[in-house]
């Protein structure tokens, strides 16, 4: 018995979170069994990994910053991903490669095939089955981010709107080379109307 393994990417304020909760709400009513996760994070490991990559505080390379991300990646596939996979369930995660391969990859500097083979040991053969691209537009997307209650600027969403927007352009190229993988979805929809959509995906592809 094999399960699913269902990623949600895109940039600041795409409304990640929020759609990979409906979205386990949504398959959990459907009689199926989830895992809701995120990246970085999802062990206890990896989470103290994540405090540590998304500290604005410390200084860290873009390629420091792929290797953590790699390792925490690493102890996320081997503890939570696979086992949920294997025993059948639905695995639902905000984020994972292909945030590395745009963050890091991309506008990080160091490409996209240099971060592919370094985190190719972390996956091992557990890429997603289906990988939901939240596209919206940078200021959108940085607007949202600054909304959000109670969370403090990460390394990340202090960037400015250059690095967002190779960000941006660099999740867009991977969709349109991995169109049986990505499927891309309007993010500045009403909030409804962008998981109703993500349903239909899922029911097409996956259901």
């Amino acid at each position: 018995m094999t399960g699913h393994f269902v990623t949600l990417e895109g940039g600041e304020g795409a409304g990640k979170s929020t759609q990979a909760r409906k979205l386990g709400e949504w398959l959990r009513e459907q009689g199926e069994e989830v895992v809701e996760t995120r990246e970085p994070g999802g062990t206890p490991g990896a989470d103290a990994i994540r405090a540590l990559i998304l500290d604005p505080d410390t200084p860290l390379s873009a390629l420091s910053e792929a290797y953590l991300f790699a390792a925490a990646r690493a102890d996320h596939v081997e503890n939570v991903i696979a086992p949920a996979i294997g025993d059948g369930k639905w695995v639902v995660c905000d984020r994972f490669i292909d945030s590395s391969l745009t963050y890091q990859g991309a506008a990080g500097g160091l490409g996209v095939e240099r971060v592919r083979a370094i985190n190719a040991d972390a996956i091992g053969d557990h890429m997603p089955d289906l990988t939901i691209l939240l596209a919206t537009d940078v200021d959108t997307g940085t607007r949202r981010a600054a909304q959000r209650d109670g969370e403090q600027d990460d390394r990340f969403s202090v960037r400015d709107a250059q690095f967002h927007e190779k960000v941006a352009q660099a999740f867009a190229e991977l969709a349109e080379t991995e169109p049986d993988r990505f499927a891309v979805i309007d993010a500045s929809q009403p909030i409804d109307d962008v998981a109703e959509r993500i349903r239909a995906t899922v029911r097409e592809r996956l259901l």
